[in-house]
C-alpha cells in the first residue's frame, strides 16, 4: 500500500494480488491503519469504503470524488485495469 503514489488508487482486490494472496481483499481492509496510506485503496466498482474522511483525503491529492464514488476518469481506469495496473 505504501507504494501507491499521492492521487492514484488500488482495489482491495489488486493490494491482494500485488502482495501474492489474490483473493485476500478482506484482509487488506483489515491491515489498513494510519501506518498506510489507507485512503488511496477502495472497492473494485470505485466507491469509497470509508466515507468522507476518505474522501477528502483523496480529494487533498486532486482525485475528483462525488459523494462517495469515484469520478476521476484516471483513476477509473486504473481499477477497472486489473492487478497489472495496480501500482
Amino acid at each position: 500500500m505504501r507504494a501507491i503514489p499521492p492521487g492514484e488508487l488500488a482495489s482491495y482486490a489488486q493490494v491482494a494480488a500485488r502482495a501474492g494472496r489474490p483473493g485476500a481483499a478482506r484482509a487488506v481492509a483489515r491491515a489498513l491503519t494510519d501506518a498506510f496510506p489507507w485512503w488511496r485503496v477502495v472497492h473494485s466498482d470505485g466507491t469509497l469504503a470509508l466515507g468522507e474522511r476518505q474522501a477528502e483525503r483523496l480529494r487533498a491529492e486532486g482525485v475528483e470524488v462525488l459523494g462517495t464514488r469515484i469520478v476521476d476518469a484516471r483513476t477509473r481506469r486504473a481499477l477497472r485495469g486489473g492487478t497489472g495496473d495496480a501500482p
